[in-house]
């Protein structure tokens, strides 16, 4: 993966004052390498400063997310296709909230588009959507910005404490509501 990311951090990094422009679009066409967001997050921070690598992920993860929704909602075939994949991976009745979506984006691990299917399901419309997006995606690029050179170095035991954090957190942040289909709450007396 560092082949790939390498050379276009430096062509990003030497491009001069179309380096943020230029840093945006490499959001976007991270995923067709299959470059974590938050490589290219820490990429930022380290080309940018801490500030300007935020602002700049912000607004390249933003346009990354507002591409899927348009594509998803444009082509339902694959709305369904990807809907079914999620629901293998999760099987859930209850949505998540947007303060989970967001602690789910700053775990490495977790696909990009598969959270943002979840912000799609949580959202009432595509302003409501955006504005979601933009709220679960600042914590990633300011974790991954300000502290993606550190990230590296960690110890295993404070990735676990990190990580565990994490989901007390995905826990209490979760919605306060049950779904239950009409069929299951009235179910027929034997």
């Amino acid at each position: 993966m560092n082949e790939l990311v390498l050379p276009l951090v430096e062509v990003v990094s030497n491009s001069g004052i179309y380096a943020p422009f230029y840093f945006i679009v490499l959001h976007f066409i991270r995923q067709f390498f299959f470059v974590p967001v938050s490589v290219v997050c820490i990429a930022g921070g380290v080309m940018f400063g801490a500030l300007y690598g935020t602002i700049y992920s912000v607004i390249g993860i933003t346009v990354v997310s507002t591409v899927f929704y348009l594509v998803v909602k444009r082509v339902p075939s694959l709305f369904k296709k990807i809907t079914r994949m999620k629901e293998k991976w999760m099987r859930k009745r209850m949505p998540m909230s947007v303060g989970q979506i967001a602690i789910l984006r700053l775990v490495p691990f977790v696909h990009f588009h598969l959270i943002s299917l979840c912000l799609i399901e949580v959202s009432k419309d595509f302003q409501d959507y955006l504005r979601s997006s933009i709220i679960s995606n600042l914590p990633l690029a300011l974790m991954y910005s300000f502290f993606g050179t550190a990230i590296r170095g960690f110890e295993p035991v404070l990735i676990v404490l990190i990580l565990s954090g994490l989901a007390i957190l995905f826990y209490l942040l979760r919605r306060r509501e049950w779904i239950m289909k009409w069929d299951e709450f009235f179910q027929p007396a034997r």
